[in-house]
Formats: C-alpha cells, structure tokens, sequence
C-alpha cells in the first residue's frame, strides 16, 4: 500500500516539476537521457524510474530525491 502511495505521488511530482521547467515529455527524457515512452510511463505510474534515472531528474528539477518521490515537501 505505501508503496502506491509513493508511486503515485512520484508520477505527481514528475508532472508538476516537468510543466514548472516548461518542459515536455521530449525535452525532459533528453535532458534525462531515456525515451519518451520512459517519461510517460512514469508519469502514468506505470513504470518506475532506476536509481540513476531518481538522480537526474532531482539534478534537473534542483530537488532532492525525497521530494521527487514524495517523502519530503519542498
């Protein structure tokens, strides 16, 4: 159950912090190095980021990654 919860507050913040950057799904797995399918997916709570990918998205966004996932407010 916490896990859902996470994960859908982590496809939350990724929608919120990517329109915040003005970015769309394309810019933001360019800047990420994955695929827009990846992004969508992600987005949809379908699909959970790796490690690596926690730590791009927190550089891009200039958050930590427990306020990307949801366990921090920011």
């Amino acid at each position: 159950m916490y896990k859902m919860i996470m994960e859908k507050k982590f496809a939350e913040n990724l929608i919120t912090f990517r329109k915040e950057k003005g970015l769309s799904q394309a810019q933001l797995s360019t800047l990420a190095g994955v695929t827009q399918q990846c992004v969508s997916m992600w987005e949809k709570g379908s699909m959970e980021p790796t490690m690596k990918a926690l730590w791009r998205l927190a550089d891009i966004f200039d958050v930590s990654i427990d306020v990307l996932v949801g366990r921090k407010d920011y």
